[in-house]
C-alpha cells in the first residue's frame, strides 16, 4: 500500500488540501486557499491543481507516491462518475471533478460529500472512533450531515441522504441557496446568522461586531465569538435564534434515526461554544424522552482536518 493520499475538503469559503499518511491518519502537510466561487468552477479546479502540485514539490514526492486523490465537496454528488451535480454554496453544477483533475494527474480520483468525508475521518481517527451508529452534522457556510449505520455510510437511493440542512422548518419561510424556502440552513448556518446580523445593522441596530467588519468581507465565526464574549445583545440574539432552529433539526434526527451519537463540527461549532452548548441542551429537551436519555453529543475532534483525512480514505469505499 502506498503511504500517502491527497485529501481535499472543498467548502463554500475555503479549499483545504492535505497530504495524509494512510497508515496513521496524520496530516503531513496542507495548503489552504480561499474558494472565491464568484470566479467560476474552473478557478476552483485550478486552485485544487495548484495545491496538489505544491504539496508534491514541497514534500519531494512524485505522482507515483500517491495512492489517490479524494475530494469532499459541499453538494450533491455522482460518486460513481466523480461529478459534482449541484453545489449551490459553490455555485457549481455538473462539474466533472474526476475528469478535470485527471487531466493533470495520473492518479485515481474519488468524490464524496464534504460531511460524508468528515464522518469517515471522525469514525477512523476522531470523535466517533469505535461507534457504529452515529450522525455527523457540520455547521458552517451551510449545514450538512452524514449518517453512519452499522459502520457503513447511508447514502440513499440517489446518493443524497443526510441533507439535514434542507429539511423544511417553515413552509413559507426564508429563501435558501438551494432554491427552496424555509430550509434549516436558511435559519441555523453561519450564513443565516450573518444575514440576520447584517439586516439588523442596516435597520439601525447597534452592535460591537461593527468594529470587526471589513468592506466586502463576510462575518466570520471568529467575529461572532468575539461579540458574544463582549455580551453583545444583537449577536447573542441571532445566535440564540439559530440554536433554537438547529436544536429542532437535531431533535428530529434523534427521534427519526435514533443514533447513539451526534458529532457536531464546522467553523461555527468550533469557534462559538455558546452556540454548541445551547444547541445540544435544547436538542435533548425537544427529543422524545427515551432516545433523549441515551443520545450522546461530541464535537468533531479532528478540527479542520476531519474532512481531508476522510477524503484520503474514500478509495477504500470504492467510490
Amino acid at each position: 500500500m502506498k503511504r500517502y493520499a491527497i485529501g481535499i475538503d472543498l467548502g463554500g469559503t475555503k479549499i483545504l488540501t492535505a497530504l495524509v499518511n494512510r497508515e496513521t491518519g496524520e496530516v503531513a502537510a496542507h495548503v489552504k486557499k480561499k474558494t472565491k466561487k464568484e470566479k467560476g468552477a474552473q478557478n476552483i479546479i485550478r486552485k485544487m491543481v495548484e495545491s496538489i502540485e505544491e504539496l508534491l514539490v514541497d514534500n519531494n514526492l512524485n505522482q507515483e507516491d500517491i495512492s489517490s486523490i479524494g475530494v469532499g465537496a459541499a453538494g450533491q454528488n455522482d460518486r460513481a462518475n466523480g461529478i459534482l451535480i449541484a453545489a449551490p454554496n459553490l455555485d457549481c453544477y455538473n462539474l466533472n471533478i474526476r475528469e478535470e483533475l485527471q487531466k493533470h494527474f495520473n492518479i485515481p480520483v474519488y468524490l464524496g460529500n464534504d460531511v460524508e468525508i468528515a464522518a469517515i475521518g471522525e469514525m477512523k481517527f476522531g470523535a466517533a472512533k469505535g461507534c457504529k451508529d452515529f450522525v455527523c452534522v457540520f455547521v458552517g457556510t451551510g449545514i450538512g450531515s452524514a449518517i453512519v449505520k452499522n459502520g457503513q455510510l447511508i447514502t440513499g437511493a440517489t446518493g443524497t441522504a443526510g441533507e439535514i440542512g434542507h429539511v423544511i422548518v417553515d413552509l413559507n419561510g426564508r429563501p435558501c441557496a438551494c432554491g427552496a424556502h424555509g430550509c434549516l440552513e436558511a435559519y441555523a448556518s453561519r450564513s443565516a446568522i450573518e444575514t440576520r446580523i447584517e439586516g439588523a445593522l442596516k435597520k439601525g441596530r447597534k452592535s460591537c461586531i461593527s468594529e470587526y467588519l471589513e468592506e466586502g468581507k463576510a462575518i466570520t465565526s471568529s467575529m461572532i465569538q468575539k461579540s458574544i464574549e463582549r455580551e453583545d445583545d444583537l449577536v447573542t440574539q441571532c445566535v440564540s435564534e439559530a440554536a433554537e432552529y438547529l436544536s429542532g433539526g437535531l431533535a428530529s434526527i434523534i427521534n427519526f434515526i435514533n443514533p447513539e451519537l451526534i458529532v457536531l463540527g464546522g467553523g461555527l461549532i468550533n469557534a462559538v461554544d455558546f452556540f454548541y452548548q445551547k444547541t445540544i441542551k435544547k436538542a435533548r429537551a425537544k427529543s422524545l424522552p427515551v432516545p433523549a436519555a441515551k443520545i450522546e453529543f461530541k464535537k468533531a475532534s479532528l478540527g479542520d482536518y476531519s474532512g481531508v483525512i476522510g477524503a484520503a480514505f474514500l478509495e477504500d469505499r470504492g467510490y
